[in-house]
């Protein structure tokens, strides 16, 4: 049984033991508080971190218990997340790495310009490379995992994209400085925000196109503020990170570490990443209900793409190196990690 189906099977299980009472034998020892920036009819919060949350609690036999607080309930916006798990106002978060620029520079070899592929395979080559180079960024908490969502496309108000140059003057929602750099270049007028912004900031005018994959496209009801969807093949993809306050993964005794450990790392990373890939199909199906235009750049236009954003990526391997990293090697590993998963998923 691989990967995919062994998770989704053990998720299912926990779910039905967990409803008939069957998990529990003793009151929780320990309750975690787990905040992050969506709202409950999110995928991320139904399909991913509530059952992540029960099956925890479940093997466990009822020891963990997971407390969810969706949609910024427990205050802040979304950049403060890392930090209230790295010092423990709250226990875990998730969250997408670029709310905190600056903070994770070797993760941002995943966002550049067309490094993207599904979500699966290059969310398990996301985790492998955490674990192999970002210890230093990582270490005040403890991660679960790290991974990222379907490439974006883009979404706009009024005006269809069909070419680069339709972006003339558009005011732009940039999901991570990689992209603002890209998008300016194209001759946007980025505007960084995070997700839950942009429902608002669309009906306001105050954005022309929103850039998120389709996951997001339905709970925010992104479909109904716009007319016009661009796709365009491994545009991007953002890095999340799904971490544990050190402390609080710590005061556990060692079978329960194991029982946390047993739902983190690659095999969880792979998992989420196949529930993005799943929902991208129900966000577009939204679109095309609501009568939207859904245009494909044509390969023409993906190669004109491509060779006017090369300049992210060169400068990127620059401005690494200026900083001491050594960011060839940086690049050539997210690219053999990228292929290494696309192959074994195949």
């Amino acid at each position: 049984m691989g990967i995919k189906s062994t998770l989704k099977h053990s998720f299912v299980a926990c779910a039905l033991l967990l409803g008939s009472g069957s998990a529990i034998s003793a009151e929780a020892e320990y309750t975690f508080k787990l905040h992050h920036f969506l709202p409950p009819p999110s995928m991320a919060h139904s399909k991913f971190l509530q059952p992540w949350a029960d099956k925890v609690m479940a093997e466990s036999n009822g020891r963990i218990k997971i407390d969810l607080y969706p949609a910024m309930q427990l205050g802040g916006k979304p950049p403060a997340l890392f930090d209230q798990v790295r010092k423990g106002i709250v226990d875990i978060s998730w969250t997408v790495t670029g709310y905190t620029p600056g903070r994770f520079p070797k993760s941002t070899v995943f966002e550049l310009p067309f490094i993207a592929t599904d979500a699966k395979p290059m969310s398990m080559a996301m985790q492998e490379y955490a674990e192999t180079e970002m210890s230093d960024e990582l270490k005040d908490v403890h991660l679960i995992a790290m991974h990222v969502h379907a490439p974006g496309s883009l979404h706009a108000r009024e005006k269809p994209i069909h070419t680069a140059a339709d972006l003339e003057g558009m005011k732009l929602r940039a999901p991570n400085k990689t992209m603002a750099d890209a998008f300016t270049k194209l001759g946007a007028n980025p505007v960084f925000m995070p997700v839950p912004q942009m429902p608002s900031a669309l009906s306001k005018g105050v954005l022309d196109v929103a850039v998120l994959p389709y996951e997001v496209v339905k709970p925010l009801k992104i479909h109904q503020l716009v007319k016009h969807h661009t796709e365009v093949p491994g545009l991007y993809a953002n890095t999340f990170i799904f971490s544990m306050n050190k402390k609080a993964y710590d005061s556990l005794p060692a079978d329960l570490k194991q029982v946390i450990d047993n739902n983190s790392g690659i095999e969880l990373a792979g998992h989420i990443g196949t529930l993005f890939d799943e929902s991208e199909a129900v966000g577009r199906q939204a679109a095309v209900e609501q009568g939207n235009e859904i245009y494909q750049l044509p390969p023409s236009e993906v190669d004109i793409w491509k060779a006017k954003l090369s300049f992210v990526t060169e400068d990127w391997l620059k401005d690494m190196k200026a900083d001491g990293y050594d960011s060839q090697k940086l690049l050539d590993e997210a690219h053999a990690l990228i292929a290494k998963y696309q192959t074994a998923n195949k």
